[in-house]
C-alpha cells in the first residue's frame, strides 16, 4: 500500500535526531503540528494502528502511546475496536451575545452540561464589581461543566444579581433561554480573553493534562438601559475550541 504524505512527513520528522526527547512525544508533536495545518482535517480517520506501525517501523506500544497523548489532550478521538479519529473543534463567534448553547446547536453539535453548584451567595468583590453592585446585594452562582456531544469543553463560571435571577434553580440548561423568558436578556457585552495553563483539578473536569492551553473568556453583558446583569468566566480546552470574530474596514 503506498505511503500518504502525513506517514512521509512522520518518517522524515522521526529521522531527524533528538536524543532528549522520548520516541513517543516526537511522534505526538509531529501529528499535532498536521492537525494545526490542516494536513488532517477534522472528522478525518487516521490509518489504523497496525498500518502506521509497519510503515513507520515504530512499535505498535510507542504508536499507541502517542496517540493515547492527543487523545487526552482532547486532539484525537478512540473507541476500543473502532479507528482513531481527528476530533473536531468548536468555533466560537466573539462579536455576537449568544449564549453557549445556543452556540453549539448553530453548529449541529448538542449541548450538555453537569452541573457543580447553583447558589445565592453574596458577591465577590470582582464580582461586585463587574455587576456593579454592592458587597451586600446578592447573587446567584452557577458553576458547570459545558459539554459538545457528551465531550467536556469548558469550565463556565456564570453570576447575576439575584434580582435578576431570583434562583440558580430556574436554569435547567442554557442560561440565555432562562433569561429571555424573564424577559431580562442581555443585548451587548464586552469580553476579555486571555490564555492560561490547566491546573490538575481543572484538568480532571476537562479530561485532559495538568499544563494543558485554557482559552479564558471574561464576559460582562447588559440590558439596553446598561444595567448589567451577566458576569461570566469560562475556562476552555484550548485544544477544542477556535475563536472567530469579524473583522471591517
Amino acid at each position: 500500500m503506498a505511503d500518504d504524505p502525513l506517514i512521509d512527513r512522520i518518517r522524515a520528522a522521526l529521522a531527524e535526531p533528538a536524543p532528549d526527547q522520548p520516541l513517543y512525544q516526537r511522534l505526538a508533536a509531529v501529528l499535532t503540528d498536521a492537525l494545526a495545518t490542516g494536513e488532517v482535517g477534522a472528522g478525518q480517520t487516521l490509518p489504523s494502528e497496525r498500518h502506521l506501525s509497519a510503515a513507520l517501523g515504530i512499535s505498535r506500544v510507542t504508536l499507541r502511546r502517542a496517540l493515547e497523548l492527543l487523545a487526552r489532550e482532547g486532539r484525537l478521538r478512540r473507541q476500543q475496536g473502532a479507528q482513531t479519529r481527528v476530533a473536531e473543534r468548536v468555533e466560537k463567534a466573539l462579536s455576537t451575545v449568544t449564549g453557549f448553547s445556543d452556540e453549539l446547536a448553530a453548529r449541529g453539535s448538542i449541548p450538555g452540561h453537569r452541573w457543580i453548584s447553583r447558589k445565592t451567595v453574596l458577591p465577590t468583590p470582582s464580582e461586585a464589581m463587574a455587576l456593579g453592585l454592592s458587597a451586600t446585594d446578592p447573587v446567584v452562582r452557577l458553576i458547570r461543566i459545558r459539554t459538545a456531544d457528551g465531550r467536556p469543553l469548558a469550565i463556565e463560571r456564570a453570576t447575576l444579581p439575584q434580582a435578576i435571577l431570583p434562583s440558580g434553580e430556574m436554569v435547567e440548561a442554557s442560561l440565555y433561554a432562562t433569561m429571555r423568558a424573564l424577559g431580562v436578556a442581555p443585548v451587548r457585552g464586552a469580553q476579555r480573553i486571555r490564555a492560561g495553563l490547566m491546573s490538575p483539578v481543572e484538568a480532571e473536569l476537562l479530561e485532559a493534562e495538568p499544563g494543558a492551553p485554557l482559552l479564558i473568556i471574561e464576559r460582562r453583558c447588559a440590558l439596553a438601559d446598561g444595567r448589567a446583569v451577566e458576569f461570566t468566566e469560562t475556562r476552555y480546552n484550548g485544544a477544542l475550541y477556535d475563536f472567530l470574530t469579524d473583522l471591517g474596514r
